[in-house]
C-alpha cells in the first residue's frame, strides 16, 4: 500500500485516480511514499528516506528544494501544460486590458453610483479619458514557446495580431503545434525592437532572474506593453519602475503583485489568477497523480524537473529501477552484478540528465529478494534502487 501525502487542497477529481486498494491518501503522514503539492513551501522540510517522489500540481517548482531532492534520489515532477489554456486566456484578456484602459474605466464608472439621472451624461462626458487602441494589426513578441507560449502565439495570430516568437530551445513537439503564420525571430534584439506587446513565458532560474532588465528595455519601442504571467522575478523591478515612469513602458500587467510593484504607475496587477480555474486545477491534479502512479507502479518518469525522461513498456516480469551518478562504468557494474545473481536482462533503458542517470531494467523470471537491492546500493555511485513486482 502506497502512502500519498497532500500538502495543499488537491482537486478531488485528480485524487480519485489513486485506486483505494493500493493507495492511502492523507495530509499527515510520517513516512509517505510520495507527496502531491501546489504552492506550499517545502524548502525547509526534512524528507523521509522512503520518500520517492514529489509532484507539483502546477508548472513552477520554486517551492521545492530540487537539488536536495536530486541528491536523495527523489524524483520531482511538475505538470507543464495542464494550466496552459487558463494562462492563455488571461494573457489574451490582458492584451485588451492594457490597450483599452478597461480596469481604470470600470473603477471610474463605479464612482458615478448614486448620481441618478446624471449618470448617462457623465458617462458620455467621461469616456473620452479612456480611449485606447485595438490589438489587431499590432505586433506581439512571445518569449518562450512552450505549451503556454505556443497557445498564446496561435490565439493572438487568430485575433489578427502579427506574432513573433523567440525560443532557442523550442521542442519539436511544440514546434509542430505552432501556427505557420507565427514568425520566429532570429534574435532577442530583433524580437523586442519590433514589438508593441511583449509576453514572457520562460521558467525562473538563476540564469533568467531579471531577464527583462535595462538592457532589454532599451531594445524595446517607446510605449511597449509588457505581460508577465510566468514569475515576478523575471523582471528587474528597479529597471521596470524607471521605464514606466519615463513612458518607455506604457503598461505592465503582472500576475505577481508585490508592494513596490503596486506603487508603480501604469501597472495592472492581477492576484495570481493564472491557473485559478476549475478546469486548470483539475488538469494539474490529474496529471500530477497519473505521473506519481506511473512512477511508483512502473518506474517510468515523465515531466520530471530533475531526472531524465524514461519510459518503457512492461514486459510482464519484475522490474528494477536504479538511479545513479552519471559517471563511467555504471551500466557494466550493474549488469555484471545481475549476471552474478543468475538474472537475465529482458529489456533495459538507460537515460541521463546532467549528473543523474536512470535505468529501467526488466528481468526474465523472478528476482530473488535475498538482498539484491542492498547489493546494488553497495556499488559506488548508486543513489537509489527499487524492485517492482
Amino acid at each position: 500500500m502506497f502512502k500519498i501525502q497532500t500538502l495543499n487542497k488537491i482537486d478531488p477529481i485528480g485524487l480519485k485516480n489513486f485506486p483505494l486498494d493500493q493507495y492511502e491518501i492523507a495530509s499527515e503522514f510520517q513516512n509517505p511514499d510520495a507527496i502531491v503539492v501546489r504552492s506550499q513551501s517545502m524548502l525547509e522540510m526534512e524528507f523521509s528516506p522512503v520518500l520517492k517522489a514529489i509532484a507539483r500540481a502546477g508548472a513552477g517548482v520554486n517551492n521545492i528544494p530540487v537539488d536536495k531532492c536530486t541528491n536523495q534520489g527523489i524524483v520531482v515532477f511538475n505538470t507543464p501544460g495542464a494550466n496552459a489554456h487558463a494562462v492563455k486566456e488571461l494573457v489574451i484578456a490582458s492584451l485588451i486590458l492594457s490597450s483599452r484602459h478597461l480596469a481604470e474605466s470600470i473603477e471610474w464608472t463605479r464612482t458615478l453610483a448614486g448620481k441618478g439621472d446624471e449618470v448617462p451624461a457623465l458617462v458620455e462626458a467621461g469616456k473620452k479619458n479612456f480611449g485606447g487602441n485595438e490589438i489587431r494589426g499590432k505586433t506581439l513578441a512571445v518569449i518562450g514557446l512552450g505549451a503556454i507560449g505556443v497557445l498564446i502565439a496561435n490565439a493572438a495570430q487568430a485575433l489578427g495580431m502579427e506574432v513573433l516568437g523567440y525560443d532557442p530551445y523550442i521542442s519539436v513537439k511544440q514546434a509542430w503545434r505552432l501556427s505557420r503564420n507565427v514568425k520566429q525571430a532570429e534574435g532577442i534584439e530583433v524580437l523586442l525592437s519590433n514589438a508593441d506587446y511583449v509576453t514572457i513565458h520562460i521558467p525562473q532560474t538563476a540564469e533568467t532572474k531579471g531577464y527583462i532588465n535595462k538592457d532589454k528595455l532599451r531594445m524595446m519601442k517607446k510605449g511597449v506593453r509588457i505581460m508577465n504571467f510566468s514569475r515576478g522575478g523575471l523582471v528587474k523591478k528597479a529597471d521596470l519602475a524607471e521605464a514606466l515612469e519615463s513612458g518607455k513602458v506604457q503598461c505592465y500587467v503582472t500576475d505577481f503583485p508585490e508592494d513596490d510593484v503596486l506603487q508603480m504607475k501604469n501597472v495592472i496587477a492581477i492576484p495570481h489568477l493564472g491557473a485559478s480555474t476549475e478546469e486548470s486545477e483539475q488538469n494539474c491534479a490529474v496529471m500530477a497523480v497519473d505521473q506519481i502512479r506511473n512512477y511508483l507502479e512502473n518506474g517510468n518518469i515523465v515531466n520530471s524537473v530533475n531526472f531524465p525522461e524514461a519510459e518503457m513498456d512492461r514486459h510482464g516480469g519484475p522490474r528494477l529501477v536504479i538511479a545513479n551518478k552519471n559517471i563511467p562504468n555504471m551500466v557494466s557494474q550493474i549488469s555484471s552484478l545481475l549476471a552474478s545473481q543468475g538474472l537475465n536482462i529482458a529489456s533495459m533503458l538507460n537515460k541521463n540528465r546532467a549528473d543523474i542517470a536512470y535505468n529501467i531494467i526488466d528481468i526474465d523470471g523472478t528476482i530473488p529478494l535475498n538482498g539484491l537491492a542492498d547489493k546494488l546500493k553497495s556499488i559506488e555511485g548508486i543513489i537509489s534502487v527499487r524492485v517492482l513486482p
